[in-house]
């Protein structure tokens, strides 16, 4: 008999994580929670698991430093972000740092489920005609920054030219998860 899959959820909004959980047990999944980086490094000292569920932003930081904890714990997880806003270098920035896949909310647990069997990229998805907008590519910049100086929000807004503060309440204002 194979014992069931594995799985972690890295999520801040209990409710959302709860209705995650509860569908992921139902398909046979052991399930984790955990609500950040922090949750995250001491669950990894007790549980491996094979998939995992990563909402980009957590109320503690950015899901990426989740992504890059994983991946460096098992370059062979599968690991699909989770965003409410989605944009291309946060897209990018998952995947180089090890997720399988990036899924714009709302994501059901079948999208979730088929992402983690996906081997290679779908190249008859459609085109998108629309033009970014001047918050959508400023929003990009900043995450793009971020990640780069290893969410380090100080170094961020030196090398964006703004005040740290000013950072701050940009991010703290931005939905994204």
């Amino acid at each position: 008999m194979r014992p069931d899959p594995l799985l972690v959820i890295v999520e801040d909004d209990a409710s959302f994580a709860r209705a995650l959980r509860k569908s992921f047990e139902r398909r046979g999944y052991c399930v984790s929670v955990c609500d950040g980086a922090e949750a995250l490094d001491t669950a990894l000292t007790t549980i491996s698991p094979s998939n995992a569920v990563v909402d980009l932003k957590l109320a503690g930081g950015s899901g990426l430093e989740c992504v890059k904890i994983l991946h460096r714990r098992d370059p062979s997880m599968k690991i699909v972000v989770l965003t409410g806003f989605a944009s291309i270098s946060t897209a990018v920035e998952a995947i180089k740092l090890g997720a399988c896949h990036y899924l714009a909310k709302p994501s059901s647990v079948d999208d979730i489920e088929t992402a983690f069997t996906r081997r290679e990229g779908d190249s008859s998805v459609a085109l998108s005609q629309r033009q970014s907008s001047i918050k959508t590519l400023e929003w990009e910049r900043i995450h793009e920054t971020l990640a780069e100086v290893n969410f380090n929000i100080s170094e961020a807004a030196r090398r964006l030219g703004m005040h740290r503060r000013t950072l701050a309440r940009k991010l703290a204002k931005q939905r994204i998860g």
